[in-house]
């Protein structure tokens, strides 16, 4: 026989659950209701407790009844859990769903850097000669940077005010020909290497920079000439800068080369004619060249007896500043958007 005070508590749980569920919103709120009633110390699970106040002839028959309770409230439980998930999943879809005729949101695409586009054009033109790529450290010291390159102990370009030295030994290099140092010391002629990269120089105006990007190559093999710096400088113009444009060697002074040459192009503004990027001389100088020095070569342990050699070095911004009409080197440091979109390539 059923006890009268558990058939009580039953009934009352019952309208409680009832009562409760009509407001349940969320998962949630579900879930803290489920606890409340369903929990280890739950209301349900408290009737348990009351079994040992009934007679022990009556407990199978209460505990029937407090484990229909149980299954009743799980099963209405789940009902509404259906119902609140059913709601949720499509108030999330109508949360996320998109508007197919709503425009798309683009991001734009990038543009490379200047320096970028006229590094990767050198290297393809000089490549075409049969250059090879050789990159050196950054952080050089004095021997690469100075001493095998023939530049007196006493030369300007030592001085604390013109290099960035690190220690008394070790410097940030200020040009890339100490790459073709290391190369031709561990490499036997024929060489033919291009060494591009940033160099450091205490110097900073429009035109220059503290910090900037050079491209030097070397070739040294039998029999080479001034000739063959010539034209491959020829070809190296007009690849650059457009067919017609020509080249010219006016002499100079470099500690690792003799006999040493300024190399100018026809500007290819006006044709020779001047204009105001030539300042009207027809001219524009673009690199500096060579014949490889006979002490260069003899140190790095190549006879310059037996081997000749040329070298040239350019400025990567000169160029780009140059062929793209930019009169100011702070611009390829700054980092503006709206001035490198305008060298978006399709």
């Amino acid at each position: 026989m059923q006890d009268k005070s558990i058939v009580d508590r039953i009934e009352e749980l019952k309208s409680k659950i009832e009562e409760s569920v009509k407001d349940l919103k969320s998962s949630k709120s579900l879930y803290e209701l489920k606890s409340k009633f369903l929990g280890r110390t739950g209301e349900i699970s408290d009737l348990m407790k009351c079994m040992r106040d009934i007679p022990k002839e009556k407990r199978p028959e209460a505990g029937k009844i407090i484990n229909a309770l149980r299954d009743w409230a799980e099963e209405r439980f789940g009902i509404i859990e259906s119902v609140i998930k059913l709601s949720e999943l499509k108030e999330q879809y109508k949360n996320e769903a998109i508007d197919v005729t709503l425009p798309g949101n683009t991001n734009p695409t990038g543009a490379y850097h200047p320096n970028t586009l006229i590094r990767r054009e050198l290297i393809s033109v000089f490549a075409g000669m049969g250059f090879t790529v050789y990159e050196g450290p950054e952080i050089e010291n004095d021997y690469y940077n100075f001493t095998a390159l023939n530049t007196p102990k006493d030369h300007p370009a030592r001085d604390m005010q013109d290099t960035f030295y690190v220690t008394n030994d070790l410097l940030l290099r200020t040009q890339t020909s100490a790459g073709q140092i290391r190369v031709m010391e561990k490499q036997a002629p024929p060489i033919k290497i291009l060494s591009p990269g940033k160099v450091f120089r205490s110097d900073d105006d429009a035109t220059h920079s503290p910090m900037f990007s050079q491209m030097e190559g070397l070739v040294v093999d039998k029999g080479i000439t001034l000739c063959d710096l010539k034209g491959m400088l020829d070809e190296f113009a007009a690849k650059i800068f457009g067919s017609g444009v020509k080249t010219r060697l006016r002499p100079s002074y470099f500690p690792f080369t003799e006999p040493s040459v300024e190399v100018d192009v026809s500007c290819f503004e006006c044709g020779g004619k001047g204009c105001k990027l030539c300042k009207g001389t027809g001219w524009i100088e673009v690199l500096g060249a060579g014949m490889v020095n006979r002490h260069v070569l003899e140190g790095c342990g190549v006879d310059p007896d037996v081997y000749s050699g040329f070298a040239f070095g350019m400025g990567i911004e000169r160029i780009a500043m140059l062929k793209y009409g930019i009169n100011n080197m702070k611009l390829l440091f700054e980092g503006d958007v709206k001035f490198l979109r305008q060298f978006k390539m399709a």
